[in-house]
């Protein structure tokens, strides 16, 4: 069955999300259908309710309405924590590197592996078995990182992603979330990031990306949801609309029936 049929019960499913900030509507409502082993897309202007709606999603922020559903079954998420537990992992813009420790580190910032007793005791980490491992993903992720020793501050705005996109591969066994993953990059880095998102796809993995850059989103992505003013307006399959059409509908200059 394929990633985007309608028949197949979605891997995540977002039903009427609403979030306030005071006085501020931030999401008026926001809808999402994520299908297993897919790459989907969330566009929209500034404002629209993007990053509330995979914030809300990665457990940063409680919804004030709406419903979550994994496999079909209602779910709370209450923390970041609670989503890494459901097997979601988020990769938000500033990448959340330590630049002072190498890629395999930060492979295990948070998740570090301690030596066996009594060395564990006394705080001593298991360095080879997390360079290793560290190995072993950008293996996988055919990524290309000459040594995961190397401090992640003398590494290219590419290579830094793909630490942190590794790290949230590593750990996620289900839903990948990425914010904006090509801002600030150059073409050849971009090019090697979309690669990337590719690969976690062929993982296994459903990817969720917020992108401003519609070229890059019709590169990768199989289905494409449009926020505008705090409501999803439509999701579409790539293949059966344009990067016009979807411009328009951002903008409020093309209508979608309802």
């Amino acid at each position: 069955m394929s990633p985007t049929s309608d028949t197949a019960v979605p891997l995540l499913q977002a039903t009427g999300i609403q979030k306030r900030f005071g006085r501020v509507v931030a999401l008026r409502e926001g809808n999402l259908s994520l299908a297993h082993n897919e790459v989907h897309a969330i566009v929209g202007d500034n404002g629209a309710g993007k990053s509330t709606l995979i914030k809300i999603i990665s457990g940063v922020f409680r919804p004030d309405g709406g419903a979550l559903r994994l496999d079909g079954e209602p779910v709370t998420i209450l923390n970041p924590r609670e989503a890494r537990q459901l097997g979601i992992e988020t990769v938000y813009q500033d990448l959340a590197l330590a630049d002072h420790l190498d890629a395999a580190a930060n492979l295990f910032l948070g998740r570090e592996l301690y030596r066996r007793p009594p060395l564990s005791w006394f705080g001593f980490l298991d360095k080879r078995a997390m360079r290793e491992r560290a190995e072993e993903e950008m293996r996988r992720l055919k990524i290309g990182i000459q040594s995961v020793e190397e401090p992640v501050i003398s590494l290219s705005g590419g290579q830094r992603q793909a630490v942190a996109v590794a790290r949230a591969i590593a750990w996620g066994t289900r839903i990948v979330i990425m914010d904006e993953p090509t801002a600030a990059l150059g073409v050849r880095e971009s090019g090697m990031v979309l690669e990337l998102i590719t690969e976690v796809k062929r993982q296994g993995l459903a990817v969720v990306m917020i992108s401003h850059n519609l070229p890059e989103v019709f590169m990768v992505a199989d289905r494409i949801t449009v926020l505008r003013l705090g409501r999803t307006i439509t999701t579409l399959r790539r293949d059966e609309t344009t990067l016009e059409e979807v411009v328009g509908m951002m903008t409020g200059a093309v209508s979608v029936a309802a």
